[in-house]
């Protein structure tokens, strides 16, 4: 079955990037973390959601990649970052990241991002991240998002 032009551009990054990862499309919705586990088979903590907040003074954008069920801490954020951070609009999400809200991929995108990661992920040996569009997803291992994205591995939930 060929790929959504979207979740294509994200199989496309990972090829040229020098990645074997394949992106697979379901039928179903992988939307939300509880839809894409229940299409994948797997936790819904396997699944690496990724968030876009926006610095409140320097209005840069910031890359959250959480575990499925963790509500990322804003102030804790905040701390790290030594600013308020606010959700993004989905109209800057998709300027930053090239890609609507509810298919946001780990990597790929319009304009390099910081990028923070849930340490609650590295507890898995798979774990699985949207692809580009709301019924694509891609699986990987934790110490590979790391490795794709450059990211800060931290505590990002909320107690």
């Amino acid at each position: 079955m060929a790929l959504s032009s979207s979740a294509q551009k994200v199989q496309d990054f990972l090829s040229a990037s020098g990645y074997a990862h394949t992106v697979v499309e379901h039928n179903q919705s992988t939307r939300t973390s509880e839809e894409a586990a229940a299409a994948i088979g797997c936790t819904v903590a396997q699944i690496a959601k990724s968030l876009v907040f926006i610095t409140r003074r320097s209005k840069k954008p910031v890359m959250v990649i959480a575990s499925g069920p963790n509500r990322v801490s804003t102030k804790r954020m905040a701390e790290t970052l030594g600013e308020p951070i606010d959700r993004a609009d989905p109209d800057f999400v998709r300027q930053v990241t090239g890609y609507a809200i509810g298919g946001i991929p780990p990597v790929g995108h319009a304009q390099p991002l910081d990028t923070y990661i849930d340490e609650d992920l590295l507890a898995f040996t798979d774990i699985w991240a949207a692809a580009g569009a709301p019924t694509a997803v891609f699986k990987l291992t934790p110490a590979e998002l790391v490795k794709m994205t450059g990211g800060t591995v931290m505590k990002v939930k909320e107690e």
